[in-house]
């Protein structure tokens, strides 16, 4: 890194307040700032991964190191500019969720991924932000990251005063709950510093009693082994037969810790065009996303962070999803009948993965 500008010569309160000012215009809605200790976080990180907490993201334990100081990722950082993008589109309704997730028919995709890709519409914005900094106060060091680089980032905005630690790990605040994405400028520029935010959940562990699969082992301890969203996201390999069962019809991450938050009733709307719903994702049925064929899926998933698991892992999901349905008085017989019928055909074509998901989804109905 190198910086033609002197940091002596900058006035650091108005460079500060413009720097809040173009993250505005950008479409984020909080700007910090936070130096690079990490502190006792960077020892939690190690013994979080110790415990193989961690999972099958072994990318976690190989760039352990570069996670606990980022000024290994990229030296000569000073600061880190820590911003956040809300994420719910206007319609929106936690009530509808839970009632989604209350029928067994329907399919649940995780709110955050129903619009476009994060990373893609983070990076591209910090990008714009970096360049307009540059232009400002002439070169200096950067790179931007989103959930794209081994940075412990909720940790970076929780220190730079984004939020503060829910009980379930995400981070939480006061405007936004924790309905929102994060996004970081790692600099070589010594800006002012920001104070961290005090905690607000008090007594409240809704979070951890709603968890379907008791994922959140105590406050603030998070076994992602057990996480539905780490299930049906991160985990390569078959689904462990004792959570199919509590993953119910969540097919695509999972939302019940945040529903439940007290601090999301305050949650705001996003805007933004890019995470508004696409292709009926927020009201579609388990047969009718079985229907897709892998060019379908390819296609309807374009720009989307749901793409990356692939179409092995999409209907692994679902069929686990699909065997609840089956199992349940709530879905009537002849949505049992259809269920069946679409997983018995597509057993003899189906890879190893999906066919032993499908052999147990199909004992529920025999």
């Amino acid at each position: 890194m190198s910086l033609s500008t002197n940091p002596s010569t900058l006035d650091q309160p108005k460079l500060r307040a413009w720097l809040g000012e173009q993250a505005e215009s950008l479409g984020f809605d909080d700007l910090r700032i936070t130096d690079t200790h990490l502190g006792i976080a960077s020892e939690r990180l190690q013994e979080w991964l110790a415990e193989g907490r961690h999972g099958h993201m072994e990318y976690m334990q190989r760039h352990a190191d570069l996670r606990s100081d980022p000024q290994l990722l990229v030296p000569g950082t000073v600061r880190v500019i820590c911003v956040s993008m809300n994420y719910l589109p206007p319609e929106s309704d936690f009530d509808a969720e839970w009632q989604r997730l209350e029928d067994p028919s329907q399919a649940v995709v995780s709110m955050y991924a129903r619009g476009r890709d994060y990373h893609k519409v983070l990076r591209n914005r910090l990008q714009d932000f970096a360049k307009a900094i540059e232009e400002k106060i002439g070169a200096f060091g950067y790179r931007v990251f989103t959930d794209s680089a081994p940075l412990m980032e909720v940790e970076l905005a929780r220190k730079a005063g984004l939020g503060w630690r829910g009980k379930h790990t995400l981070l939480l605040n006061r405007e936004s709950g924790s309905t929102f994405f994060l996004g970081e400028i790692l600099v070589d520029v010594p800006l002012p510093l920001d104070e961290e935010q005090d905690e607000h959940c008090g007594t409240c562990q809704s979070c951890i009693h709603i968890c379907p699969t008791q994922a959140i082992t105590a406050p603030y301890q998070l076994d992602a082994r057990r996480c539905i969203s780490y299930l049906t996201i991160e985990n390569p390999e078959a689904i462990p037969v004792e959570f199919r069962s509590a993953m119910g019809n969540r097919i695509y991450g999972c939302d019940d810790c945040q529903l439940i938050c007290p601090w999301n009733k305050f949650a705001k709307r996003s805007q933004l065009p890019d995470f508004a719903q696409r292709h009926g994702l927020g009201q579609a049925s388990l047969l009718h996303l079985w229907s897709w064929t892998e060019a379908e899926f390819e296609q309807r998933h374009e720009g989307s962070a749901i793409r990356r698991i692939g179409y092995s892992r999409w209907r692994r999901n679902l069929a686990v999803a699909m065997g609840n349905a089956l199992a349940s008085p709530k879905v009537t017989a002849t949505d049992k009948d259809l269920i069946q019928k679409a997983l018995s055909e597509s057993l003899s074509s189906a890879d190893a993965l999906v066919a032993e998901h499908i052999e147990w989804a199909l004992k529920a109905y025999n």
